[in-house]
Formats: structure tokens, C-alpha cells, sequence
């Protein structure tokens, strides 16, 4: 990774890549410091508490959230437009169509999520807007005019965000609006060092805790990786053909099938339902079904139970192996197969093909869910079972920051080999 970079440090584009690319991030980073008057950030504390909705989107928001400024949004609005875009082609006959018309149609659905996410960010400034009101977090919640600016500052702020990503993406390195997030949460490692150094002073944790939380998030970040390089290889031989009088051999080739690729997204839907029932729950405090999901020893979206634990990790394998059927597509893949003369040896053309691919499909989402499971439940062990409280090391972020990185230097790579860079080919 270090010689990539300063490889690329040598090429005069990539430099200036390079550059553009911190620079922007320099300029989001100074903008999350940037607070939304009429707040009152101490209330919001209790709401980002670790493994709650409101953490895990205080999270991906690099803390903007708990400070409440001008990006406490983040790019949110974005990446929902795009999962529900994602599942919609699936739906609409139209939006299939153009995902099937190459690059021109990719960029035209690119361009409805875009538009779609704008609305979206008006519905998440209002449900925003309830929420801190709801905790009291308002300093005058009468004063109309604070309600709008609120809304209205961070909706903007969210779709300027989404427009910095593109900038990223099209004039820097790595797609722009995953290196937001990538450093949203990078971000938040120093408070979650210095947190566990306070703990220390205090003597509510000692050095051999210390150190065992340390082999375990080394163990989870050695697994993440290897589990991101991981590949199920579906071998794929095409036959030899004629065209215009020459004879072409045939040739193979394979499907790779990422263990992790669908691992985030199973993720933040299995938070997303564990944690609606006690989001649903705040805005009625008294109501006899908040106390249920709050404080019953037998709520499952109690995050002290073992119950949270056993449905957060079922449900995380369940979105995984959904949103890759969903994705995937077994029978439009043995479809083009058939139409370029491919097949899988041993297996009949047709509908044989595409069974075999959506067992193959099943069983690497199951294997990378079961993992992504025990990487997102490991931070809320920790936090119920061991003297670290308060402390979210890792586990969803971890998947997200490796896969990010990943990318992110396969992008360098690719870009010095176009460029026949002398040193990184010897």
C-alpha cells in the first residue's frame, strides 16, 4: 500500500490527483466543525449512545451528528437514493432496461439517484428536526424561522456533500462519496483511543484488558481483510467460434464472487429494524410498549439481552443473502452466458446453469453474513460484557473502511499501470 502511494506521488496526474483529493477532504473536515445554531449539542448525547440508530449514524457522519453541524446529514440521503435505486431496478421494467444499456444508461440512473436523494434529505432534515426536538435539544422550539434554517442547513449541506464526492470521484482517487465515509470514520478513532486512556487513568479498566481488546480488534481486522480478498471463482469456458473466415480458440475465464460484497448493506438493514422499535419508542417515553422494548429482560431490541445479539446476527445473515439474490441476477448471468457460447464445466446451459450460480450465490452470502454478523456484534459485546463501556471500537466501520482501502489502491494500481509506470512494473 505505502509503495503504491509513493508510487503514485511520482507521476505528475496522479500527484495532482492526489492533491485535489485532500484538499477536499480538508475543506469537509473544517465544515464539520461548523455548527447549526439553535441546538443545544448536549442533549444529543444520549441519543448517539453506542449501538443505538442515532450512533451508528453518528458514525457514518463522522461525528457531525453528536456536534450537530452544518454536515450532521452527512451523505445518508445519497446512499439511501442508491440502495433503494439498486432495489428498484430489480422492480421496474424501465430502470432494468437502462442497467442493461452499458454506461450511458449507468450514468442516467446514476443521475435519478442524484435527484431522488434531494427530496430524500428534505424527509431526513424533518424526521431530524422531530428527533432532537423530542430530546429537547432545541433552544426555541417555537421560533418557526429556527425550524426552517435548521432543515434547510443541513438538507443543503448534505446535497453539497454529495456534490464534493463527485469532485472526487471524477478529478481526485477512489470513488468520492465512500472516501467521505471512509474518513467519517477514521475520524472517529483518536476520541475512541483517547476514551479507553481515561478509562485507564481511572482504573476502571487495567493493561491486560487493554491488551486482550487489542488482540481482538487485530483478530477482526485480519479477518475483514482476508474476507475482503476473498473470491468464490466460477470457472467460465467459452467455445471456439468462426468469424469472418478466421477461427478463434476458446478461452476461459471465471466469475468472481466477493465473500464481503454484500456484507455492509446486510449490515445497515439488520440495525435498521433492530433499532425502528426503539427509535419508534422515544418519541412516546411512557407508552407501556417503550417500556417493553426498553427495559423487559425478554425484548429482542433490548441491546443487554441475548436475544439483540441472536436476532442481529440472524438478520444480518438474512439482508446479506437478500441483497445478493437481489443484485446477482443467477438467471440474466446464465442468460449472457448462453449467448456468448459460455457454460460451467459439468453444468448443462440454461436453467441447470442458473441454479448451480445461485447455490454458489447462497452459500458465500451466508458464509460473508455470518461473518459481517459476528463483526457487528462484537462492539456491542464488548460494551455489555466487558469493562469497556462506552467504547465503539470497530466492527461495522472496520468492514467499511478495509473495503474503501482496498478499492481505493486497486484504483492507484490500475492507474500506473496505464501510465506503463517503470518503477511499478519492475
Amino acid at each position: 500500500m505505502l509503495s503504491t502511494l509513493r508510487n503514485a506521488w511520482k507521476v505528475p496526474e496522479l500527484r495532482k490527483r492526489l492533491l485535489f483529493t485532500l484538499f477536499i477532504v480538508i475543506i469537509y473536515r473544517m465544515g464539520n466543525f461548523i455548527s447549526v445554531p439553535g441546538v443545544d449539542t448536549t442533549k444529543l448525547s444520549s441519543l448517539t449512545s453506542n449501538g443505538s440508530l442515532f450512533g451508528f449514524y453518528d458514525l457514518l457522519a463522522g461525528g457531525a451528528f453528536s456536534k450537530f453541524s452544518i454536515f450532521a446529514m452527512g451523505v445518508l440521503p445519497f446512499i439511501n437514493s442508491s440502495i433503494i435505486f439498486q432495489l428498484l431496478t430489480v422492480a421496474v421494467p424501465r430502470l432494468e432496461q437502462l442497467s442493461k444499456e452499458g454506461e450511458e444508461g449507468r450514468k442516467k440512473i446514476q443521475e435519478y439517484t442524484r435527484y431522488a436523494s434531494i427530496p430524500l434529505g428534505v424527509i431526513s432534515g424533518i424526521t431530524i428536526y422531530v428527533t432532537i426536538n423530542k430530546a429537547g435539544a432545541l433552544v426555541n422550539p417555537s421560533d418557526k424561522f429556527s425550524i426552517f434554517m435548521i432543515i434547510f442547513t443541513v438538507t443543503t449541506a448534505s446535497t453539497f456533500l454529495m456534490w464534493l464526492g463527485d469532485k472526487i470521484t471524477e478529478h481526485g482517487i477512489g470513488n468520492g462519496i465512500s472516501l467521505i465515509i471512509f474518513i467519517n470514520i477514521i475520524s472517529r478513532f483518536p476520541s475512541a483511543a483517547a476514551g479507553i486512556f481515561k478509562m485507564q487513568q481511572v482504573e476502571t479498566v487495567n493493561f491486560v484488558e487493554i491488551l486482550g481488546l487489542t488482540v481482538v480488534i487485530l483478530l477482526l481486522f485480519i479477518g475483514v481483510v482476508i474476507t475482503s480478498l476473498s473470491e468464490r471463482r466460477i470457472p467460465i469456458q467459452y467455445a471456439g467460434k468462426t468469424n469472418a473466415g478466421r477461427m478463434y480458440k476458446g478461452q476461459s475465464t471465471n466469475i468472481p464472487i466477493n465473500v464481503n460484497g454484500s456484507a455492509v448493506i446486510g449490515i445497515i438493514f439488520a440495525i435498521s429494524v433492530m433499532q425502528f422499535p426503539m427509535t419508534i419508542g422515544l418519541f412516546w417515553p411512557d407508552s407501556a410498549f417503550n417500556k417493553f422494548i426498553a427495559t423487559s429482560v425478554y425484548s429482542p431490541f433490548k441491546e443487554s439481552n441475548w436475544q439483540y445479539l441472536v436476532l442481529y446476527f440472524l438478520l444480518t445473515i438474512f439482508f446479506t443473502w437478500f441483497y445478493t439474490e437481489v443484485t446477482m441476477k443467477p438467471e440474466e448471468m446464465a442468460e449472457n452466458m448462453n449467448k456468448s457460447s459460455g457454460f460451467i464445466p459439468g453444468i448443462r446451459p440454461g436453467e441447470p446453469t442458473a441454479v448451480f450460480i445461485e447455490r454458489v450465490l447462497a452459500r458465500v452470502s451466508v458464509l460473508g453474513g455470518a461473518f459481517a454478523g459476528i463483526v457487528a456484534i462484537s462492539p456491542i459485546m464488548a460494551d455489555t460484557y466487558t469493562s469497556f463501556k462506552g467504547i465503539y471500537f470497530g466492527g461495522t466501520g472496520l468492514l467499511i473502511i478495509v473495503n474503501v482501502a482496498i478499492e481505493t489502491i486497486r484504483q492507484l494500481e490500475s492507474q500506473l499501470v496505464m501510465r506503463h509506470y517503470h518503477g511499478f512494473l519492475n
